[in-house]
């Protein structure tokens, strides 16, 4: 019976998993909202077939309420400056081959100039659609009616209807590269004290490349969830969130670089050592115990970053803390090793110093306190930044919070 109930919970499990998904939530956010433009604007448009406000609807509905208010924006411009643009060419000129090609030219300066981003090609677009019918007045003015209901129906359905944060996404995110970086740390402290192949060493450097691939996929995904953050009425803490899960990513990202650097050193020193083992027996186990309290270290880091209850953070700090001092505790004694073997046999000495120069910097990557200092600094940063792009604001926010203190102490 419990076999039965595992073999249906888990296709259950992937579908819930599936429908959460940013593709599956925006596919079915912008048949609806595309849907709800099209009846208003069957209404409200004199046009047998309003298609421009679904159309715009689809554009404008994005998986985040703050890219659905700057893409709407965008949108509308675009489209107004376009009608614009046609019905001066419409009351100067007719349309020929050289008219289209001084239209298209215009639009798309103009689309510049309004500074409509990815909308550049709708200025045009619009132009060429309204300067292409008899009626050019009242086509523009359906043209530009039609976009504005879809904007607002793509608005009002994002405000009605919160998109999901995806904060959660994000941390699996950041969670996923961290544990690659674990598994490959441990493949690196693999066979150290056998002869290690050029090419062998070599493979462990492409993979390290790699994960700056990972790094951009990882960056997507926390601007989404940046941007789901902004303007949610359901988030307290937006900005310390964000701050957090950045700051997380930086220093999982220059520990990705140090980590390329250090495959880069074991692959000089493979090509220096091809005969031989790459360190004697006590010295290679002990540099693979260092490499996976490091590994450990990293994952237990990101679960620090990623982990948003506050006894479910002192449990993962109190963690990271365990793996640091037992990597440090490590790296001493393989310092000592090094030192020792290196005044027997000094060569390749300085790529020796290079590994442990490397190991210390991704530890002090990790290092709690550098971690509350950096987290601070950002914090206030991302607050200075704040007040001064948004003076006035940052004003009725101090009034409001001084008249909630004079409150306070009257009571």
């Amino acid at each position: 019976m419990r076999d039965v109930k595992d073999t249906v919970s888990v296709p259950v499990a992937r579908v819930v998993k599936r429908s959460r998904e940013p593709a599956v939530v925006q596919t079915l956010r912008s048949a609806v909202a595309a849907t709800l433009a099209y009846v208003v604007a069957l209404r409200l448009s004199s046009e047998s077939a309003p298609l421009t406000a679904p159309l715009t609807a689809l554009l404008v509905v994005q998986v985040t309420l703050y890219s659905t208010l700057t893409t709407s924006i965008r949108r509308v411009n675009a489209v107004v400056a376009g009608v614009l643009v046609a019905i001066g060419f419409s009351e100067l000129v007719g349309l020929t081959w050289w008219s289209l090609g001084l239209i298209i030219l215009a639009s798309l300066v103009v689309g510049r100039i309004v500074r409509v981003s990815e909308f550049v090609p709708e200025v045009a677009i619009s132009a060429m659609l309204v300067l292409g019918v008899t009626e050019v007045a009242s086509t523009a003015l359906d043209r530009v009616l039609e976009t504005v209901i879809g904007a607002v129906v793509g608005l009002l359905f994002n405000f009605l209807f919160v998109p999901p944060l995806w904060i959660g996404t994000a941390g699996e995110s950041i969670d996923g590269l961290s544990r690659r970086m674990r598994q490959l740390l441990l493949r690196v402290g693999e066979g150290l004290t056998s002869p290690v192949s050029v090419e062998h060493a070599a493979s462990r450097l492409h993979e390290a490349r790699r994960l700056d691939h990972d790094i951009s996929e990882v960056d997507a995904a926390l601007r989404q969830a940046e941007d789901s953050l902004r303007f949610n009425p359901r988030v307290k803490e937006g900005l310390l969130n964000r701050v957090v899960l950045r700051t997380g990513l930086d220093t999982l990202e220059i520990c990705t670089v140090v980590l390329r650097v250090l495959a880069r050193t074991l692959t000089d020193l493979a090509k220096a050592r091809r005969e031989e083992p790459l360190f004697p027996p006590e010295e290679g186990a002990a540099l693979e115990n260092l490499l996976g309290h490091v590994a450990d270290a990293i994952v237990s880091f990101s679960v620090l970053v990623t982990t948003q209850v506050s006894e479910s953070a002192e449990m993962a700090e109190s963690r990271l803390a365990e793996d640091l001092a037992a990597a440090a505790a490590d790296r001493e004694y393989v310092a000592q090793l090094l030192l020792a073997g290196v005044r027997r046999h000094p060569r390749q000495w300085q790529l020796h110093g290079a590994i442990l120069t490397e190991i210390d910097r991704i530890l002090d990557e990790l290092n709690i306190e550098n971690r509350s200092t950096r987290l601070l600094e950002e914090l206030d940063r991302a607050t200075r930044e704040q007040r001064e792009r948004h003076p006035r604001l940052a004003a009725a926010r101090q009034w409001a919070r001084d008249i909630l203190a004079r409150r306070g102490r009257a009571s």
